[in-house]
């Protein structure tokens, strides 16, 4: 059931609980992605040979970066890069340092791989963290996590963000639907992590079983790693009684958590905003949130 202990659906985070980098200035924003970007540019160009010679090949190095503007002198990291330097050349650590590996499924090639320092790992959390508590989810929460474990991101990805932001983490993993209702009735969570048709399965599947989606204790869910529409945003708010929020993100940019949907009612402000930096400009409306990019994500130091 519904708990009758707080309100069915979700609330804004408090504007006080918001880290240093939501409540900085576009200008302020701006000086800190320059400034963390000029590291990371000179860290990759002295530790990675692709981007030696990538750099020198295009007549660039990392101190012509004097402004964010100078960033489309660069050259792209490309999917071939990673492909090409499979499976550990675009590590810029020794592997003594790297404590975690993630990769691609590889269905259209070979499998891109990412390594994790723990700082990595930890500002990883961090960014989940603060994505999450931008959909609406509030520590304390308990989180029912049907993402994919192991090599996919998404999983330990939300998993760690959601326990860093201090809920209780249900680590269901994806598939074995019957049991996902299951614990969903018997553990009462406020929030579930999936995909948007994985929800939409398990909401038919309760149907089946003769079981209300709408009855549930599911208060809000934060859905990625596919596409979806704003059609299926409402027909999963309307069979569950929930608010739906998308997070984005791709195994080779850290996995969820590089930016995602503030819930907001429509008479209240969104606790969030829409950055644009280089080559990055998202904004999305929707029913009830709107996108909002981790403003200090474009790079951060080892």
């Amino acid at each position: 059931m519904k708990s009758t202990a707080a309100p069915v659906k979700s609330i804004p985070a408090d504007p006080a609980a918001l880290d240093p980098e939501e409540r900085m200035s576009r200008d302020e924003v701006e000086a800190l992605q320059l400034t963390r970007l000029q590291h990371t540019l000179s860290y990759a160009y002295e530790r990675v040979p692709l981007y030696t010679q990538k750099f020198d090949d295009a007549g660039v190095h990392p101190a012509d970066l004097k402004d964010l503007a100078d960033l489309a002198k660069f050259p792209y990291t490309t999917k071939e890069d990673l492909r090409q330097t499979y499976p550990f050349g675009m590590f810029a650590v020794p592997q003594h340092q790297v404590a975690r590996i993630h990769a691609s499924s590889g269905t259209t090639g070979r499998p891109t791989v990412v390594g994790y320092t723990a700082g990595d790992l930890d500002r990883w959390a961090s960014l989940v963290a603060r994505s999450l508590r931008a959909s609406g989810v509030k520590p304390g929460y308990k989180v029912h996590n049907a993402y994919g474990y192991g090599l996919f991101t998404g999983g330990l990805g939300a998993h760690a963000g959601a326990e860093k932001l201090g809920c209780t983490v249900i680590p269901m993993s994806g598939g074995q639907t019957e049991r996902q209702i299951q614990l969903i009735r018997d553990f009462e969570p406020d929030t579930i992590l999936c995909t948007p048709t994985y929800l939409l399965t398990i909401a038919d599947a309760m149907r089946t079983a003769g079981i209300d989606p709408r009855s549930t204790s599911l208060r809000n869910a934060v859905l990625g790693a596919e596409p979806w529409t704003e059609e299926m945003r409402h027909e999963l708010e309307t069979a569950l009684d929930l608010d739906a929020c998308d997070i984005y993100g791709l195994s080779e940019v850290m996995g969820p958590g590089v930016a995602g949907n503030a819930w907001k009612p429509r008479t209240a402000r969104t606790f969030g905003r829409t950055i644009s930096g280089p080559k990055l400009s998202t904004r999305s409306m929707r029913r009830g949130c709107s996108t909002t990019v981790n403003p200090a994500n474009l790079s951060s130091p080892p």
